[in-house]
C-alpha cells in the first residue's frame, strides 16, 4: 500500500484521532480465542514463508511464485481460483470464491507485491527481536495476507459457511498504483455487501493501540515538462537556454502551491536533465506524488499550476504540466463507521482492548477502488500492526497476531448473521 510512506501523517492520525470505547460489549468468544491462539505459530511461520517470496512490486518471477504460494493456500482453504492478467501485465490477480448458505456478499482484499527490490533479503533478512518479527514487506501487505489465510482457515474448521458469496482477491500491483488491478477491484467490490481490506495497521510501539482507517487519500502524479535551447557549455553557454536552470526555478515555486488547495498534497521527488557535462540542456524533466481527498483538488491543482509556470526565470523555455490521476480517495460513509464500531466491540470483548479510529491518512490504499461504486460497506487496515513500511527494517508485533485473527473472524461471524 502506498502506508505506504505513511509515516508522518498516520502517526498524527492516531495520536489526534477518534479513540471511541463501546460502554458495553458481548461475551468473548473463548472457543474463537483458543482458536485464534493456537493458530499463532502457523501465522509466524507463513509470514516467513511469504517474506522468504521476494515479490517486488515489478519482479514479475517474484510475483508469479507468491501467486503461486497464495493460490495454492486458497485452494486448500476450500475456495474455487481463478488467475486473471492485470491490464498491465504487472502481475496476475488471484480471486478465490466460495459459495455459502447465508444471505451477504462478503469480500476480502490484501495485495501479494511489495516495494523492495529483488536481493533485499541478503541485507535485510528475516528475524526475531522480542516482540519484533522483522522481514521485507511483512508488514505491508504479507501480514494481511496471513490474516485473511489463518482466519478464514479457523473458520473452515468450525464449518462456518453464513455467507451467500466469500470472495478473496489478492493483486499483485497495489504498490504500483494497482494500474493493472484497479478496475477489477472496483468491478468485483461492486457485486459486494462489506469489503474488508488488510493493508497494516500501524504498531504500538508508534501509535500506542492498534486501530483500523475510515478514509485514505487518492493519489496522482504532476509531471513537469520544460523544453529550453542546447548549446556548447564552454564555448557559447549565452546562445542555450537552460532548461535544468529553468526547472530548479519552476520547482521553487510551486512546492508550496497546494497548500492553498483544499484536499491536495504534492511533493516533487524525481527529476532529470542532461546527457553531458559540455552541453547546456535543452530538456529538463520532473514528477511528483499527489495526494487527494476532495473530488476537485486535481483539477484545481493542475489549473494553478499552469498559472504558476508561466513566470519564466529563463527566457525563450517552455514548461508544461500534465497531472494523471491514478488511485481514487477512500473516504469512509455511516456504514464504514458503522463497521468500524464493531470492530471496537469485538476488540473490547479481549479485555477490554482499545481499538484506535483512524480519521485518514495521506497514503493511497484499495480501499478507494473497492468504495468507488457506493456499493459495498468498505473498513480498511484489518492486517497486522507493524511500522517500517517502504524503509528499512520493516516489522511486524506478534502480539497483534492472535487480536488481528480473532477481529478478522469474529468480524465476519457477526456480519454472516445480520
Amino acid at each position: 500500500m502506498r502506508l505506504k510512506p505513511f509515516a508522518c501523517p498516520l502517526v498524527a492520525a492516531l495520536l489526534s484521532g477518534l479513540l471511541v470505547l463501546p460502554a458495553a460489549h458481548a461475551a468473548r468468544d473463548e472457543a474463537l480465542l483458543a482458536a485464534a491462539q493456537a493458530e499463532e505459530p502457523a501465522v509466524v511461520a507463513s509470514l516467513k514463508e511469504m517474506v522468504a517470496i521476494e515479490s517486488g512490486t515489478m519482479d514479475l518471477p517474484g510475483l508469479t511464485r507468491m501467486t503461486d504460494y497464495a493460490e495454492g493456500r486458497l485452494k486448500a482453504l476450500g475456495l474455487q481460483v481463478e488467475r486473471k492478467a492485470s491490464s498491465t501485465a504487472r502481475g496476475e490477480i488471484l480471486i478465490g470464491r466460495a459459495q455459502g448458505t447465508g444471505r451477504r456478499k462478503l469480500m476480502l482484499i490484501a495485495h501479494l507485491d511489495t516495494i523492495y527490490a529483488p536481493g533485499t533479503l541478503a541485507t535485510q533478512p528475516i528475524k526475531q527481536d522480542g516482540n519484533k518479527l522483522y522481514g521485507p514487506g511483512i508488514a505491508d501487505d504479507k501480514g494481511g495476507v496471513a490474516v485473511i489465510l489463518h482466519a478464514l482457515g479457523i473458520l473452515k474448521a468450525r464449518g462456518w459457511r453464513d455467507y451467500a458469496q466469500l470472495t478473496v482477491m489478492f493483486n499483485a500491483d497495489e504498490e504500483s498504483q494497482s494500474a493493472g488491478s484497479g478496475e477489477a477491484i472496483a468491478a468485483l467490490a461492486e457485486q459486494h455487501d462489506v469489503v474488508l481490506s488488510h493493508e497494516p495497521t500501524a504498531a504500538k510501539a508508534v501509535a500506542r493501540t492498534e486501530g483500523v482507517l475510515l478514509a485514505a487519500a487518492g493519489t496522482g502524479t504532476a509531471r513537469m515538462t520544460v523544453k529550453g535551447r542546447a548549446s556548447h557549455a564552454g564555448a557559447a553557454p549565452e546562445q542555450g537556454r537552460n532548461a535544468l536552470i529553468e526547472m530548479a526555478h519552476q520547482l521553487g515555486q510551486t512546492a508550496d502551491i497546494a497548500k492553498g488547495i483544499p484536499g491536495a498534497q504534492l511533493n516533487w521527488t524525481e527529476a532529470n536533465s542532461g546527457k553531458v557535462r559540455n552541453q547546456i540542456p535543452d530538456l529538463a524533466q520532473a514528477s511528483a506524488d499527489i495526494r487527494l481527498t476532495a473530488a476537485d483538488a486535481a483539477q484545481k491543482l493542475e489549473a494553478a499550476l499552469k498559472v504558476q509556470v508561466a513566470q519564466h526565470k529563463v527566457p525563450d523555455t517552455e514548461t508544461t504540466i500534465r497531472i494523471q490521476v491514478g488511485r481514487p480517495p477512500f473516504a469512509g460513509d455511516d456504514r464504514t463507521r458503522a463497521l468500524a464500531a464493531k470492530a471496537q466491540a469485538i476488540y473490547a470483548e479481549l479485555d477490554g482492548r482499545a481499538l484506535s479510529l483512524v480519521p485518514g491518512t495521506g497514503g493511497g490504499t484499495d480501499a478507494g477502488y473497492a468504495s468507488r461504486s457506493g456499493k459495498p460497506a468498505v473498513l480498511e487496515s484489518l492486517g497486522l500492526a507493524g511500522w517500517g513500511y517502504h524503509a528499512r527494517d520493516e516489522y511486524i508485533e506478534l502480539d497483534s497476531i492472535v487480536p488481528r485473527l480473532y477481529l478478522g473472524a469474529r468480524l465476519l461471524i457477526e456480519l454472516g448473521r445480520e
